[in-house]
């Protein structure tokens, strides 16, 4: 048809891997994906500046899992708590957030990606804590 624009979805074929925020019962969460069909080699995740977690007792940017992944498989995620709403806005931590995610694909070509998430999105966001056993 003439003049009609289609736009066609396609899952990434090669690895594809984003940080992304996840809350969850007040909880939040960071969680690092590899959206596409190949694996990623040697990720990294680098934020911008320290991020504190765990009732603000653990620097989250810090943790292995961030600093070095050798194998990362297709379409897998990795969830890291980084703390309860109520503690985290609570310390008056910074909200504005950045990373910048580098990987190795299969071929070894580099890809990069940076991130800018801002976490005050969440501060107002209402939940209902819910018992594990109900």
């Amino acid at each position: 048809m003439p003049g009609a624009v289609t736009e066609h979805r396609r899952q990434p074929r090669e690895a594809d891997v984003i940080l992304d925020v996840e809350l969850e019962r007040g909880l939040l969460f960071l969680v690092l994906e590899n959206l596409g069909k190949l694996p990623a080699h040697n990720v990294r995740v680098r934020f911008d500046k320290p991020l504190h977690g765990v009732g603000g007792d653990r620097r989250i940017d810090r943790l292995q899992i961030f600093r070095r992944l050798e194998f990362f498989g297709p379409r897998r995620r990795i969830r890291v708590f980084l703390d309860r709403t109520a503690l985290f806005f609570g310390r008056e931590e910074p909200t504005e957030l950045a990373v910048t995610v580098t990987w190795r694909t299969d071929q070894n070509e580099r890809r990069r990606r940076t991130i800018r998430h801002d976490l005050a999105a969440f501060r107002d966001f209402p939940y209902l804590e819910v018992p594990d056993d109900a």
